[in-house]
């Protein structure tokens, strides 16, 4: 298991660095091309369009496998308290589970929209410019799919929880 453990830290150490790149990117491609409208009247062309299919997508699909690993995600605990120690591991056991199977199917979804957008190279025009957006496309499959990976790792190991 420490095996998986450790490709899992280094998938999301590859996420950090992946996800700070983007946010730098959007926020330098943003400023220059402001700068560039307002003084030059020279924008830069497309903007919008790898701000929405690539900027946006990578932050919010990147980071949700870091998200479930730091324990981030929406939790409801309603009855918690009225559990033994026993049942709240099977309950974040059976929680895992559910995270696992859904987060798999989204992966798999979205990489048969991969796959088909790929196969197909699709664009989009703007203002007479060609933006490749199939790339973009395999960003939500692993992103889900990582986050499938680290919901499964917590479900198959020994919880760390103190209040367990």
């Amino acid at each position: 298991m420490n095996r998986l453990e450790r490709i899992e830290d280094g998938a999301l150490s590859l996420l950090a660095v992946l996800g700070a790149v983007a946010t730098l990117a959007l926020m330098m491609h943003v400023a220059i091309d402001i700068t560039l409208r307002n003084l030059a009247n020279y924008p830069i062309p497309a903007t919008f369009e790898v701000v929405t299919n690539y900027y946006m997508v990578s932050l919010a699909f990147i980071p949700l496998a870091w998200v479930e690993k730091s324990g981030g995600m929406v939790q409801v605990e309603i009855i918690e308290g009225l559990l033994s120690p026993r049942m709240k591991r099977l309950s974040d056991r059976i929680v895992s589970l559910i995270s696992t199977l859904v987060y798999a199917m989204l992966a798999w979804v979205t990489l048969q929209v991969a796959l088909r957008n790929s196969a197909t190279g699709s664009y989009l025009m703007a203002n007479n410019v060609r933006v490749l957006t199939w790339p973009a496309y395999w960003i939500p499959p692993v992103g889900f799919g990582l986050a499938a990976l680290t919901t499964f790792i917590r479900m198959i190991t020994p919880t760390k929880d103190p209040r367990v």
